[in-house]
């Protein structure tokens, strides 16, 4: 079987409610993805047997593979376990294998093992048990009229181990699928109509099996290739081929040739160069110095960040003076340069940005716009610095002054600014 697709089931009341972010489909589909298996859809149904009989009916009735997650626990709320029970008329019986495992979980923790607990080692008589080796609900794998049902629980961390551990394996021995391969370019200084409008022949020039995708995002723009084919590394050669002639027409604005986010980028580049860097920030709260330690190894290139979020911390641990901050406010141009210039100095580093600016109303009236945001980046030769106007609200518009910022200083850096 060839072009194999997929559907993809969460179960939980908290999904539809908004308790709880469904991050387990969005995994899902990127690994099926990258082993060449198309998601069609993702649906998310509450704790309820009838919606998920019509959930699980419906899906099969286009993919060839169904998978779910939720809804096995030992609580009485956790109904999929019976639910599948009915669907493949089955009955529940305890797996030995999943029952020493789970008690054996419950010693390492050093906690009691509850009669309710049995329940996590019992599956349906007539499926494929998958091991879950961190956790207590194992995976489930049915086959009916040639397509496969897979049952998780919904913790995405055990999710996770079970779809690499088991799942994963057994649907590339199961299928055989065409290959399903990316490329990606990341561009920053055009928006996506200027982009489609430079490439527009490249575009018109690629083969039916080769699909051009614009995701454009704040500051940048990606340019995604999916191509599939039955020679991987044929396709491969050829995909990397068109992401070469793209990157050619648009080499002023191409900032990285893999799909990476922003703070990888910059890592990469200040690992290149040998520079370090150290922030000041105001309004974003370490927020930015919290991406940039997100990267393994960034202890190599970043020497830290200064939370200055009330002006006395600018004044008396920045070293910002009190004039400057008195004279031309503190969301201000006058500002932000003199808090990089203090950053260099009071961090040690080769380069600095300093962002400070107001995100939301706050408990006094200004006269400074809301979502108005004042950067600075600078060395010690040079500074330059750029307003923002941000008009989300605090959580987007401090999200977007985090990307705004590393990309000010890949600029900074590249010479682009």
């Amino acid at each position: 079987m060839s072009n194999i697709s997929a559907s993809i089931i969460t179960i939980g009341d908290e999904l539809l409610i908004g308790q709880t972010l469904d991050t387990n489909s969005a995994w899902i589909a990127k690994a099926l993805n990258n082993i060449g298996i198309d998601v069609l859809r993702r649906v998310a149904v509450g704790d309820d047997a009838v919606a998920i009989r019509r959930a699980l009916d419906e899906e099969l009735l286009q993919a060839g593979i169904v998978l779910i997650t939720g809804g096995l626990g030992p609580t009485a709320d956790d109904i999929t376990k019976p639910f599948l029970c009915d669907y493949f008329g089955a009955k529940l019986v305890v797996d030995e294998r999943v029952l020493s495992h789970v008690k054996e979980l419950f010693v390492q923790r050093n906690r009691p093992f509850l009669e309710r607990n049995l329940k996590q080692a019992e599956v349906p008589d007539n499926c494929t048990v998958l091991h879950n080796r961190i956790g207590t609900a194992p995976g489930m794998w049915f086959e009916k009229e040639g397509k496969v049902i897979i049952s998780m629980p919904g913790v995405p961390f055990e999710m996770t181990a079970i779809m690499e551990d088991e799942v994963l394996p057994r649907l590339r021995h199961h299928f055989v699928s065409d290959a399903l391969l990316h490329v990606t370019l990341i561009t920053s200084g055009e928006g996506e109509s200027f982009i489609a409008e430079k490439i527009q022949d490249l575009e018109a020039a690629l083969p039916g099996h080769i699909k051009l995708a614009y995701l454009p995002s704040p500051g940048v723009v990606k340019l995604r290739l999916t191509g599939r084919g039955d020679n991987a590394e044929a396709l491969m050669q050829e995909l990397k081929m068109r992401q070469e002639e793209i990157a050619n027409r648009l080499e002023n604005i191409v900032i990285a040739m893999e799909d990476m986010p922003m703070e990888y980028i910059l890592g990469k580049t200040l690992m290149h160069i040998g520079a370090t860097l150290g922030l000041a920030e105001s309004c974003t709260g370490g927020y930015l110095a919290h991406l940039i330690t997100q990267v393994q190894g960034a202890s190599q290139y970043f020497k830290g960040s200064i939370v200055c979020y009330q002006n006395e911390i600018k004044e008396r641990i920045l070293g910002v003076e009190k004039g400057i901050i008195e004279q031309y406010g503190v969301v201000s141009e006058e500002t932000a340069t003199a808090m990089a210039k203090s950053a260099l100095t009071a961090l040690n580093c080769d380069n600095s940005l300093s962002i400070t600016g107001l995100l939301s109303p706050g408990v006094y009236d200004s006269p400074i716009p809301v979502g108005t945001v004042w950067m600075a980046v600078a060395d010690k030769e040079k500074i330059r610095t750029k307003k923002f106007r941000f008009h989300y609200d605090r959580h987007l518009n401090k999200e977007l002054a985090v990307q705004m910022g590393m990309l000010m200083i890949w600029k900074f850096l590249n010479n682009k600014i």
